[in-house]
């Protein structure tokens, strides 16, 4: 069990990092292919978001040039046989956020079912 808890986590933690990454955030195609079909999201502004408009409004305006996003405090915990919760500190360009995610394992492999961000001055 330890074993499949372990690379549980470490998937979705390979996979969260990836969609913080400058060349997947710029994709409609890897980024949908790393988020499920149901995923939603509360922003830190407090906007409610599909997966469809997430992916929209991130992938169409790419900044080559923007700072790329610093995590810390990585942590997860397997909840249930394919179900992964992370919890992380995001820093992009001095603005911090609690980040809460949670993974859900299908045929597809591991992808983003939610996501909440909460803006943070620690």
């Amino acid at each position: 069990m330890a074993c499949e808890q372990d690379d549980s986590i470490q998937a979705a933690i390979a996979g969260e990092i990836r969609l913080l990454d400058r060349e997947v955030r710029s994709s409609a195609v890897l980024m949908g292919e790393l988020m499920d079909p149901e995923f939603t999201e509360i922003g830190a502004s407090g906007r409610l978001w599909d997966r469809i408009s997430l992916i929209t409004s991130i992938s169409q305006d790419p900044d080559p040039s923007e700072a790329p996003i610093a995590v810390s405090d990585m942590a997860g915990r397997l909840l249930a046989p394919g179900i992964v919760h992370l919890t992380y500190v995001s820093d992009h360009n001095g603005r911090r956020v609690r980040r809460s995610s949670i993974w859900r394992h299908s045929e597809q492999g591991w992808r983003l079912y939610f996501h909440q961000g909460t803006l943070s001055a620690h």
